[in-house]
């Protein structure tokens, strides 16, 4: 079967780069069916460097058939997402999350607003105009950073040997803060696989 992964690519040096491995998660809910959208992270004992995060998938949330695309966006703390408008309605984005706090008041077809994201969290948005929208942008402090694909599988790459900290959040999950935390011990190299069965809300 061939798996398509979007591996996190940070432009960041880190520790031990030499010695490093690649971490597999395979997320599911609790009947073990796959859970696309959750986002994976990962936090080395050893740090994770200094330097500016990028990831290679952008830092862009367009409004289209009256949606958020992409539904959920991994972007780095300080980072400036772009909303572009390519609908023929107007949209007017917002979100009252802790993180941020913000409007983006009425802006028409092919108009673009932006906003800044300087704490790591998860951001809900909303549209004031189209109930129906609901998108959610996860604000990290990390270069190590994945989101699952439709068979529930997420890739981070070139993690340094040694304990990690990893984080999988879903809008949907049951608890504090909708994470679920575990340690791993990585290898120095190859890669290291686990499941992760997240407790969902229905509609998760």
């Amino acid at each position: 079967m061939l798996k398509l992964f979007l591996p996190a690519l940070p432009l960041l040096m880190v520790p031990s780069i030499a010695l490093a491995g690649t971490l597999e998660v395979r997320i599911v809910d609790a009947t073990g069916k796959p859970v696309t959208d959750a986002v994976v992270t990962a936090k080395p004992a050893s740090g994770v460097g200094r330097g500016p995060i990028r990831f290679p998938w952008g830092t862009t949330m367009t409004q289209q058939n009256i949606s958020f695309n992409p539904r959920v966006l991994i972007v780095p703390v300080g980072a400036t997402v772009s909303f572009p408008n390519k609908d023929k309605v107007r949209h007017h984005v917002y979100s009252f999350s802790k993180p941020a706090r913000f409007e983006l008041k009425l802006f028409s077809r092919d108009e673009t607003r932006s906003y800044t994201f300087t704490s790591p969290g998860a951001v809900a948005l909303g549209c004031n105009i189209h109930d129906s929208m609901s998108g959610f942008i996860k604000v990290v402090d990390t270069p190590f950073a994945a989101k699952s694909n439709a068979a529930g599988q997420a890739q981070i790459a070139n993690l340094p040997a040694g304990a990690v900290t990893v984080t999988v959040w879903h809008p949907n999950v049951r608890g504090k803060d909708n994470e679920q935390v575990l340690q791993v011990p990585m290898t120095a190299s190859g890669s290291v696989d686990r499941v992760v069965k997240l407790n969902l809300r229905a509609g998760g």
